[in-house]
C-alpha cells in the first residue's frame, strides 16, 4: 500500500498541530480522527478511499451549515471558528469542482442520458453524482441539473 491512509495523514498531522501548540487545528483534526474511526468501526473494516472521502464530506457538510446558522445568530467568534474548522477539513478533500466543471458535467450526463425535461432529473443526478463524489456538493449539482433541464 504505498497511498498513506487518511488515518495516518491525521495522526500526523495531530502530532504537528501539537508541537506547534496550535489548539485549534489540534482540535478539528481530533474530531476529524474520531469521525473517521467511528466510521471504521461502523463499517467493520478498514475505509476505503471512498468511504473516508464520503466522512470528510459529511464533516465539510455539517461545518458549512453551522457556519450558516452562526452567521444568521451574527455570532462572530463561531463564525470564525468554523471558517478556521473548514480551512483544515479542506486539506482532507479532493480538489474541489468549479461550478462550469459541475456544469460541463451535468450537460454531458444529460446528453448521455437523454434527459428531456425535469421528469428525467432523478436520472440525471443518479447519473451524475457519483462522477462529481466529494468533489461538488450535492446542492450545486442539484441546482445546475434544474437550470439545464427547465431550459429544455
Amino acid at each position: 500500500m504505498d497511498r498513506m491512509s487518511l488515518l495516518q495523514d491525521l495522526t500526523s498531522n495531530m502530532v504537528s498541530a501539537m508541537k506547534s501548540r496550535d489548539k485549534e487545528t489540534l482540535a478539528v483534526v481530533r474530531m476529524l480522527k474520531a469521525a473517521v474511526q467511528n466510521a471504521q468501526i461502523e463499517a467493520g473494516h478498514d475505509l476505503t478511499p471512498d468511504e473516508e472521502v464520503a466522512v470528510m464530506s459529511r464533516e465539510y457538510k455539517q461545518r458549512k451549515e453551522s457556519l450558516a446558522e452562526f452567521e444568521k445568530a451574527d455570532r462572530q467568534d463561531l463564525v470564525d471558528q468554523t471558517k478556521h474548522e473548514l480551512t483544515v477539513v479542506e486539506k482532507y478533500l479532493p480538489k474541489q469542482l468549479s461550478v462550469d466543471d459541475v456544469n460541463k458535467i451535468v450537460q454531458e450526463t444529460i446528453a448521455a442520458v437523454g434527459a428531456s425535461s425535469m421528469k428525467d432529473f432523478g436520472k440525471v443526478m443518479g447519473a451524475v453524482m457519483p462522477k462529481v463524489k466529494g468533489q461538488a456538493d450535492g446542492k450545486v449539482v442539484n441546482q445546475a441539473v434544474k437550470a439545464v433541464l427547465s431550459n429544455k
